[in-house]
């Protein structure tokens, strides 16, 4: 009870820190795939006509080669209508990766020839059933050397997809599990902050060493609001009255 009593006083604070954040925007990218040689540049992942009706915007600026490429997926899925197809298909490639030290050390290997990693790619896709976006994409990222990044890739997509569906992710850091009443104070918290149209998705962590209280972090920033914290400011203060005390 205690425990939990210390992590709801910090959600009231969270609250007015978050109010009193100011908001901020983000300009599109104007070019696409601007790292990419000219064969990668006019590639195109999806397999039907060229793009020339619909025009699709990014809604979150990304840079480097994880943001052009996952924002370049974003734009063909998106097109394609296949957007959580494609998130799926490589969220499962990405996992049942890292339950296969071998197929880990190929994707890092850049000894390996381009055409070798064209061809593995291609007979998973073809075993797994993947989409024609996941395909293509993951041949392009086969022949450009990039499935060593592949889960960065992932990473940042994912961050579109979520910003596509109006999600937010915020992710707190509690000692013990949030109780149900607290978790829904949180959300509701971050919600107002949000305002109509968006939706926060909460994932939660457990860390004994924060000692009590609560860490948030969201939309890219941190509230800090541990004990650990507190104690580690508390501490700082009294030895800088100490230290002005003997001067």
């Amino acid at each position: 009870m205690a425990m939990a009593g210390r992590m709801r006083s910090g959600i009231p604070l969270l609250r007015r820190v978050l109010t009193e954040e100011a908001e901020g925007s983000v300009n599109l990218r104007a070019a696409l795939f601007p790292s990419f040689g000219k064969s990668e540049f006019t590639r195109s992942y999806a397999s039907g006509p060229p793009a020339a009706a619909k025009k699709i915007k990014v809604p979150v600026t990304m840079f480097g080669v994880s943001g052009n490429y996952a924002s370049a997926l974003y734009i063909a899925a998106v097109k394609a209508n296949v957007l959580d197809k494609v998130e799926s298909e490589l969220t499962a490639l990405v996992e049942a990766s890292k339950q296969s030290p071998t197929f880990t050390q190929f994707m890092k290997d850049l000894s390996v020839r381009a055409e070798t990693r064209v061809k593995a790619i291609n007979d998973i896709s073809a075993q797994a059933k993947f989409s024609e976006i996941t395909k293509n994409f993951l041949t392009v990222a086969a022949e450009g050397g990039r499935l060593r990044v592949l889960e960065r890739i992932l990473q940042r997509f994912s961050e579109l997809t979520m910003a596509h569906r109006g999600e937010v992710q915020a992710i707190v850091t509690t000692v013990i599990p949030l109780p149900p009443a607290e978790e829904k104070e949180l959300k509701e918290t971050l919600q107002d902050i949000l305002g109509q149209g968006k939706k926060v998705k909460l994932e939660q962590k457990i860390d004994p060493s924060i000692l009590g209280g609560l860490v948030v972090e969201f939309q890219q920033k941190v509230f800090d609001m541990s004990i650990r914290t507190r104690a580690r400011q508390m501490e700082r203060f009294l030895r800088k009255s100490i230290d002005s005390d003997v001067q």
